[in-house]
């Protein structure tokens, strides 16, 4: 006989996590399935908080923004072992805590591997072999993603890692080729930089495709000061080994070498042996589970979120998605829609943030519109944290001052981000950064300087002039 829940979620991670504590939040009897012995998924466990810890240690131990001069302090010991020692701690911390929520919530937790016999009953092989039979009206689908191995690449080689196993590496090595110019290719590149690895980064038409195209410059910029070649354009066609290292192959005909190779081109569904299109499940051109605005499949009662619908692949977006899945599997009057303008961030070194459009995207709408630029190189805590890189624009219609985007390259970005989300959320225009009173010094005190410029660039239209 089966056992029956109110909704059975398939998947441990931010999405499923969520998705499943909104249900029980609510009086819903929940089970949850994962293979893996702990929940989490690889938010905790092997990319999003490991990469980050690992990416402030590389700070800290590194001396970036904490000399004076500009030059790191010298090294007095191999760091990797450190950073690996904080990596585990603050994994161990956070799987914790989702732990405690899902206990928190009454949620019942399966180790094993999920096939859909029908869109409403489950078989889960658990550990051992045993097999269960689950059944629900609802069914969350959050099994998340997996890095692409394209064909042409040795992924077997020990040598060439992907976003799953590089922190594995043992130590920082001497030289690193990454294959992707995408978020995770932009983050381990200038993570490993910041250790003294000699770093290049290949692929894309530019440093993180979906960046605003002069911030993508700036970016690059940034990476090339601290040592990073990047080689935009160019496509990877093979992988060889040559003694104790590996050689590359361009499709221009050049070579790279480099002591490991780091595979960042992508990431597909993790949805092997769950049997979903026998039960309807339809993906779309690109290969992700297909949904409608409701994040429902369709397939009958069966739902989707994370990053198995694909892209943003970001943690908080596949929280909301879950959550508003599961309000409106249940007509829960809570969370009807994920919010428009959420912000996309990289935490790369230095970090990179943006919402709404970028000036490429308004331009092609035919959209009368102006920017407003300030480096952080003039802002004083910028100055005064050693990391003045980067710059915040803004991106504004010009019949009204209506904010339509922003795009910061700079540490804390990520933070920065949300003054410029709320002001857009509400069709806000940049007067009110001129009308607000930012503390000083702050690196957010740069949007006020933002918007004078570019309402300085107005006036000039006009053929006037304002006073700074």
């Amino acid at each position: 006989m089966a056992a029956k829940y109110d909704l059975i979620v398939i998947g441990a991670g931010p999405a499923g996590e969520k998705g499943a504590a909104q249900a029980a939040y609510f009086g819903k009897r929940v089970s949850m399935i994962d293979p893996s012995p702990r929940p989490g998924g690889i938010a905790v466990s092997t990319a999003g908080i490991p990469t980050k810890t690992v990416r402030e240690g590389a700070i800290y131990l590194s001396g970036l923004g904490q000399s004076a001069s500009g030059a790191p302090p010298p090294r007095a010991q191999d760091p990797w072992p450190l950073l690996t020692a904080r990596k585990i701690e603050v994994s161990e911390l956070m799987t914790t805590a989702v732990e405690r929520n899902l206990v928190r919530h009454g949620i019942e937790r399966i180790q094993g591997r999920a096939h859909f016999l029908s869109p409403r009953k489950v078989e889960v092989e658990k550990v051992g072999g045993e097999r269960v039979l689950l059944e629900a009206d609802i069914v969350l689908l959050a099994s998340g993603s997996r890095p692409h191995h394209p064909p042409n690449i040795p992924m077997d080689d020990p040598d060439v890692r992907d976003s799953r196993n590089i922190l594995e590496i043992g130590r920082a090595p001497e030289s690193l080729l990454v294959i992707g110019s995408g978020a995770a290719g932009c983050e381990y590149a200038s993570i490993f930089a910041a250790l003294g690895t000699r770093v290049t980064i290949v692929g894309g038409s530019h440093l993180l495709p979906a960046l605003d195209v002069e911030m993508a410059g700036v970016l690059a910029e940034c990476f090339n000061s601290m040592g990073i070649r990047v080689i935009p354009g160019a496509s990877v066609t093979g992988v060889a080994r040559v003694g104790s290292a590996l050689k590359a192959r361009l499709a221009d005909g050049r070579t790279l070498q480099a002591q490991k190779i780091l595979v960042a081109v992508g990431r597909r569904p993790q949805v092997d042996g769950l049997g979903l299109t026998e039960i309807g499940v339809a993906f779309d051109s690109a290969g992700w589970v297909q949904v409608d605005g409701h994040y429902a499949t369709t397939a009958a009662g069966v739902f989707a979120a994370g990053d198995v619908i694909g892209p943003p692949s970001l943690a908080a977006v596949a929280m909301e998605q879950a959550r508003v899945a599961i309000c409106h599997a249940f007509g829960f009057e809570f969370k009807s829609e994920v919010d428009h303008f959420r912000p996309t961030y990289i935490f790369s070194i230095p970090e990179v943030a943006w919402v709404g459009f970028t000036e490429e995207q308004v331009r092609t709408a035919g959209i009368d519109y102006e920017v407003g630029r300030c480096s952080f190189g003039t802002n004083a805590k910028a100055q005064i944290s050693g990391f003045p890189d980067g710059l915040v624009k803004l991106v504004f219609r010009v019949s009204d001052k209506v904010l339509l985007g922003v795009h910061i390259v700079g540490e804390v970005a990520s933070e920065l981000i949300h003054i410029g989300q709320f002001v857009i959320q509400d069709s806000g225009t940049i007067d009110r950064f001129i009308d607000a009173t930012f503390a000083v010094p702050t690196r957010s005190e740069a949007y006020k300087y933002a918007a004078y410029d570019g309402l300085m660039r107005l006036a000039r239209r006009a053929g006037s002039t304002m006073v700074r």
